[in-house]
């Protein structure tokens, strides 16, 4: 039987998630988590085969919760769940260790077999993440400077392009606005930016943000 703990921050989604597994004979949810904090706890407490992580909770971003979970527990496969555009955040969460990478919009029965897939020690990437896995092997001088972009100035490159404030993005980062700020001189930096105005026209023109 393969034990799977949820965690997205929606009741809604959750109960969907479980209503779809519960219809198969060798998945079962037994654990679930609505926040960063709780997924980290839950899944050092408990033994879990899979877990549907979403990568955005509203306390930590998915991406560390990833990390982190992947240092606790290494051989816990971690399905990446979301409704962002898959050709970036995919890579990002198959480099920090996931085990796949789903997005919610998916058929019911992609999901069973991502997570059969997952628990078996495999990996589980859709035809347009391995298209972008393919490439990615492409010679460094062709690779998007979006790319060289750590996590977190990657992080804060999306939501300056999503207009958000220096204090709405320290609050979302949970980091002073003096670390954001020295992200944002680092990634214009690498950018070859100058500002924030060239930087949303960089972020829309490579389709960083919707």
């Amino acid at each position: 039987m393969i034990n799977v703990m949820i965690a997205d921050d929606h009741a809604i989604v959750r109960q969907g998630l479980k209503q779809i597994l519960s219809e198969t004979d060798d998945i079962q949810v037994t654990g679930e988590a609505e926040t960063g904090f709780q997924a980290i706890k839950v899944a050092r407490q408990h033994h879990f085969n899979v877990m549907l992580l979403d990568i955005s909770l509203p306390d930590r971003n998915g991406i560390e919760i990833l990390k982190q979970i992947k240092k606790d527990k290494p051989n816990l496969a971690v399905l990446m769940l979301s409704m962002h555009d898959e050709h970036e955040f995919a890579i990002r969460a198959l480099k920090a260790g996931a085990a796949g990478y789903l997005n919610k919009q998916s058929a019911p029965s992609q999901l069973v077999v991502a997570i059969r897939q997952v628990a078996g020690g495999d990996k589980y990437v859709s035809s347009a993440v391995a298209q972008e896995l393919a490439n990615t092997l492409s010679i460094d001088a062709d690779k998007p400077l979006y790319t060289t972009l750590s996590d977190r100035e990657y992080q804060t490159l999306c939501f300056i392009a999503a207009g958000r404030t220096l204090s709405e993005i320290s609050a979302e980062m949970f980091l002073s606005p003096k670390t954001v700020s020295v992200y944002r001189a680092r990634l214009l930096e690498k950018l070859k930016l100058t500002n924030n105005s060239e930087l949303i026209r960089y972020a829309i023109k490579n389709k960083l943000v919707d």
